[in-house]
This record gives C-alpha cells, sequence and structure tokens, in this order.
C-alpha cells in the first residue's frame, strides 16, 4: 500500500497526465484499504491507460500485493514485467518461480528452472564478498541463517523444475544439496519425491522419515500424517509389513536432532546468544570488542541500565546512575552495567566523547529481545542466583536515587522501608518507545 502512495503522489506533468492523477486518486479513495479491492482499482486503470507512464510502477504495486496475498494468477501476469527492469531482486525470483511450478506444466517448468538458477546465483553472489565471522554477534548469526534459508531454497526450486522436466537425477542431487545446506522438511521431503520416482524407495523412506522427525519439532505441520502414511505405505512395498519401522523412525529422530544441533552450534560460532533462554548465561561486546559473560556476575546483584543516544531521558538520568553508584562504589557484591540498544553501534563511541561519559559500556546483543526491553530508559536489577528482582521502566527525576537504591538494598536482603518500594513492573515515568 505504500508502494501505492508513492506512486499516484507522483506530480502530474501535463494536462493528460494529470487527468489521469485525479482518476486513479479518486478511483483508490473508492477502493478504501482492501489489497483486493485496490488491485482491481490498478488493474481498471490499465486498461484505460494502456499507455500510461507510469505503467511500470502500477505493475511493480499489482505484483507485491499479488505476492502478498499468495496469487498466482497476478504474479505470473506481472512477474516477468517486473522482473525485467529487476533481474536480481530474490524475492521477485522466488515468488515468480514458484508460481510457475504451481502450473507444472513443461513451459512454466523450463522458466521456473531458469529462474531458480539465477535465484542460485544471486544468492551466492550477494554474500561473495562478504565473508561471515565468528563471534560478530547476532546479526551475523542471522545473515547466516538468512544465506542458508535462501540458498537452500532456490535450490529446492530448482529440483522442482527439475523434477517435473523428467531430470530426475538431477532432481535428486540438487535436492540433497539443499537438505545439507539447510536441513528442512521441504527439502527432505523433495528428495524423497524424486526418488521415489526414481525407484529408489529405500532412499525415500529415509528422507521421509528425517522429513517426520524434523516436523515433530514444529508446533503445528499439516502434512506430517501424509508424510507418516507414505512411509508406511513405501516400508511395507519393500518389506512386506511395518516390522523394524519404529526403530527406523527412531534412528531419524536420533539423525535429525544431531542435524539441528549441529546447526545451533555452527549459529552459535556467530552469536554466542543463539537459542539462550536464560540471560544470565549471554555474553555482552564491549564497545571496544570485547567480551563479557553475564554468568561472571553471578553472586552479584546485578543492574542494567539499558539507553541509547537518541534517547533524550537516558542522558538526563546519567548522573543519577552516577549518584547510585556513588552510595555502592564499596560493595564488591553489586555491580553496574551500562547497556546500549542503539542498531546502529558506529555512533556510540563519538556520542559518548561528546557527553564526557566514562563509563564501561556494552551493546545489548539480543539481551533486550529475551528481556523484552521495548522502552527506554530501562532498569533491570538482578538478584545474586540471576533471577530479575526488579524493573523499573522510566524514572522520576528527584526520586530515582532513592529508588534505586531501595531496590538495590532489597535485592541484597537488607532492609527496605515498604512505602519506598514499588511492584518490580510497575512504570515509574513516561519512557521513550524504541
Amino acid at each position: 500500500m505504500a508502494l501505492v502512495l508513492a506512486v499516484v503522489s507522483l506530480r502530474a506533468q501535463d494536462a493528460s497526465a494529470q487527468a489521469e492523477q485525479q482518476s486513479l486518486q479518486q478511483a483508490l479513495g473508492e477502493a478504501g484499504a482492501s489489497p483486493v479491492d485496490v488491485a482491481r482499482v490498478l488493474e481498471n486503470h490499465l486498461k484505460i491507460y494502456p499507455n500510461s507512464s507510469r505503467k511500470p510502477e502500477l505493475e511493480r504495486a499489482l505484483l507485491k500485493i499479488a505476492i502478498d496475498l499468495n496469487d498466482d494468477t497476478r504474479t505470473l501476469l506481472y512477474g516477468e514485467s517486473v522482473l525485467a527492469s529487476d533481474p536480481d531482486n530474490v524475492q521477485i525470483l522466488e515468488h515468480l518461480t514458484t508460481a510457475l511450478l504451481h502450473k507444472a506444466d513443461k513451459p512454466s517448468a523450463e522458466k521456473a528452472l531458469d529462474h531458480a538458477r539465477h535465484l542460485d546465483q544471486v544468492v551466492q553472489a550477494s554474500f561473495k564478498n562478504d565473508k561471515f565471522v565468528p563471534g560478530a554477534g547476532r546479526t551475523e548469526a542471522k545473515r547466516k541463517d538468512d544465506y542458508d534459508r535462501s540458498l537452500a531454497r532456490s535450490r529446492l526450486l530448482e529440483a522442482r523444475a527439475q523434477g517435473l522436466l523428467g531430470q530426475t537425477d538431477q532432481a535428486i542431487q540438487v535436492a540433497e544439496s539443499s537438505y545439507e545446506v539447510f536441513p528442512s522438511v521441504e527439502a527432505a521431503r523433495e528428495a524423497a519425491r524424486w526418488l521415489s520416482a526414481a525407484g529408489k524407495d529405500r532412499e525415500a523412506i529415509q528422507y521421509l522419515a528425517d522429513a517426520f522427525a524434523i516436523a515433530s519439532f514444529r508446533s503445528a505441520d499439516p502434512d506430517g500424517a501424509n508424510d507418516r502414511a507414505r512411509i508406511s505405505e513405501l516400508y511395507r512395498k519393500l518389506n512386506g509389513s511395518e516390522a523394524g519401522l519404529g526403530d527406523m523412525i527412531l534412528k531419524a529422530y536420533d539423525n535429525t536432532s544431531a542435524l539441528l544441533a549441529a546447526r545451533r552450534a555452527e549459529l552459535h560460532e556467530y552469536d554466542p546468544n543463539s537459542q539462550l533462554k536464560d540471560p544470565m548465561q549471554f555474553t555482552l561486546t564491549g564497545l571496544d570488542g570485547d567480551k563479557l559473560k553475564l554468568s561472571s556476575l553471578m553472586g552479584k546483584v546485578v543492574v542494567v541500565d539499558f539507553w541509547a543516544t537518541w534517547c533524550i531521558p537516558c542522558r538526563a538520568q546519567h548522573p543519577l546512575y552516577d549518584a547510585v553508584k556513588e552510595r555502592f562504589k564499596d560493595s564488591d557484591d553489586v555491580a553496574f552495567l551500562s547497556v546500549d540498544t542503539d542498531e546502529e553501534k558506529t555512533v556510540v563511541k563519538p556520542f559518548m566523547q561528546s557527553q564526557n561519559w566514562n563509563q564501561k559500556v556494552y551493546f545489548e546483543d539480543g539481551l533486550t529481545s529475551l528481556l523484552q526491553v521495548s522502552n527506554i530508559p530501562t532498569t533491570i536489577i538482578f538478584g545474586k542466583k540471576g533471577d530479575v528482582t526488579s524493573r523499573m521502566i522510566g524514572y522520576i527525576p528527584e526520586r530515582f536515587v532513592d529508588m534505586l537504591t531501595d531496590r538495590i538494598d532489597e535485592a541484597l536482603g537488607k532492609p527496605v522501608k515498604p512505602q519506598s518500594v514499588k511492584a518490580p513492573s510497575e512504570p515509574i515515568a513516561a519512557p521513550i518507545h524504541q
């Protein structure tokens, strides 16, 4: 919808274009917010103005709507045209290829194969000169995961196209390659499909068992029952009964569990916090690249200040933290952590220099997501056993020093005046939403 609005907001250059602009704006205004109705309006507009100078932008908007709605008909109608002007667009390549494969006829499969191979090249080229760096953090782990998924997806589409074209051996090889890159249910099913078509039912059963095992880790998979039924069918065909089938499926569980564990370990190399659910097991990266394992602070009360360079209240709160730190400067069992939440990390050091801040700073490295920190400033206090004892969202300037002091004392087990303590999750002042 944003793209549509951008298109219709272009200024008309002459009387004819102005009339077209007014016609389109009026029609869109009457269409409402329904994507289906908007698509009809745009298509009707192109019928009335077939030589519109805005045709490329309108077709792109129609393709975007088609992709969002999983509308194969419109994807096929506008996909090739839009792709001609944007040949390396990964999203368009994937969705157009998928729509072509749904037709399952030879001409469509041939086009799909060309697009799938190009998609594979585009994905690989996009990372060719940008190597993944172990230990670089959450963003790097996501990049690696996105790359593997995209490459596996392109090969999955290629395998389907080759299979539909009767190139069964190649389809098997590429489907297995997809599974090696990213062990997914879809890749396992694709390999099984073409192995069975080639008369290699024993190998097909193994991939179906892998698909069934991986699917069991999902919250829901509507095709899981079909996998189980197909496994039984092929197994009885080969062995005359289902004797031993249960053991084979259990072995598949073990194998896929090992594969998924290996993948988690691989991503863990890029992001040590990947898959972690316990915040005290996190490793935070310092401003100069040094690492801090929060587990090293176990046994202490840990006060975490979440802030950002663009947060004006955070600047006002900074000297108040210094006042609290001064009160606990002789307490070895209290640690203060300054955690920056900026998406752009390069702005942090210059900001601190401009503010004359000299405290040690760490990046959040996924901690805000785990702790559901959506507003800053936020202060979270961990007890000596690593449990969250208090959460302060925002702050009251005239009371913050005493309130934070009281909450730290409470976490230390010291007596605190009842009227000074608020509920751990109670907002204290109006914070800024991230």
